[in-house]
């Protein structure tokens, strides 16, 4: 099967690209570039001993979709591509719903024109706000979003389910992902951020690198064990992974208005103190940091319970938070 991969040379994008292939599916990117870069292209070439095909594009061109659909024999989509960075959505939300609004109704009206019926969705678990009660299951209620981001998002999800109701035929599956870290274990493709990073692991490292002179570590007055905030961070490579169990459940799947949403997260809260202890300790770098105040969108805690995954996905994560850092550490080195 031919899949359409958007924003395929993105951190995740890349990684799961890698799974398809392994999975036996014949990925087709689809990226413009704003927030990655071609040379994931070759770096792939590399790791698969070949070549991906790939379109320099957005997501908005719905002439493009439609000839790639045609051409390429489009049977499935997985959609990763849009805006993510918390922080930046707050000050700049009209960018964020454009992108990732506008293009995700241009490319389900380009899907249904031309009868692509299976559709995995990158979601987060910022959809549930800051929850009530830790953790969250998918019968957690969606909360008002802390960020435009977040927002976007919930408004997505609410799109789809409302598309696959309205159309017999479309099937989707909406991935609440948790905090993706660490890198290939070949070290040729991790998180490539342009500009100073946004997540807490690319900053991390590129300060252990000497590349940033100071990690922030924004609050440290949370009513957590140590203050700072509880995430769930999940190996990319697991990650990318749910994508290939996805895709083949909504292959399987016979009901025609087929729409469901999981939780892909570890099942474990991690704080950003422990983060810190622990990369400290897996790499032997000391990490020159300093706390700050709360940042605006951030919540306190989150982590998934992941049992309706692993249940009706069959998958589960299975590498360590050791293991990430050490690989998102060894592909930073190869940044120098």
């Amino acid at each position: 099967m031919n899949i359409l991969v958007t924003g395929g040379a993105g951190f995740i994008g890349s990684h799961t690209v890698v799974e398809l292939i392994g999975a036996g599916f014949e990925p087709i990117i689809l990226d413009d570039f704003s927030n990655s870069q071609e040379k994931v292209l070759d770096r792939l070439e590399s790791i698969l001993g070949r070549k991906v095909k790939y379109y320099n594009a957005n997501c908005n061109d719905a002439a493009l979709l439609t000839k790639i659909f045609k051409e390429d024999n489009i049977e499935g989509v997985i959609h990763f591509a849009a805006s993510k960075a918390v922080g930046e959505s707050v000050e700049k939300p009209l960018l964020y719903y454009r992108n990732n609004i506008s293009a995700l109704v241009t490319l389900l009206e380009a899907m249904i024109a031309n009868g692509v019926s299976n559709f995995v969705f990158s979601s987060s678990c910022t959809v549930y706000g800051q929850p009530e009660v830790i953790p969250v299951t998918e019968e957690t209620p969606v909360l008002p979003a802390a960020s435009p981001y977040g927002n976007t998002k919930q408004v997505g999800e609410e799109i789809i389910r409302d598309t696959v109701a309205a159309k017999p035929g479309l099937k989707a599956l909406a991935l609440r992902y948790f905090n993706p870290v660490g890198a290939h274990e070949s070290a040729l493709i991790g998180e490539l951020p342009i500009g100073v990073p946004a997540n807490l692991v690319p900053y991390v490292t590129q300060t252990a690198a000497g590349i940033r002179q100071k990690l922030m570590v924004f609050g440290k007055d949370y009513d957590t064990p140590d203050g700072t905030c509880i995430r769930d961070f999940i190996h990319v490579v697991d990650l990318a992974k749910a994508h290939v169990k996805a895709l083949e459940l909504l292959v399987k799947e016979a009901e025609t208005n087929y729409y469901d949403f999981f939780n892909i997260g570890t099942g474990t809260g991690t704080s950003v103190q422990e983060l810190i202890d622990t990369f400290e300790r897996v790499t032997n770098v000391k990490l020159n940091y300093e706390f700050a105040p709360r940042r605006a969108g951030d919540i306190m805690e989150i982590y998934a319970d992941v049992s309706k995954s692993t249940e009706k996905l069959g998958w589960k994560a299975e590498k360590t938070l050791d293991e990430a850092l050490a690989d998102a550490w060894r592909w930073q080195l190869t940044l120098k």
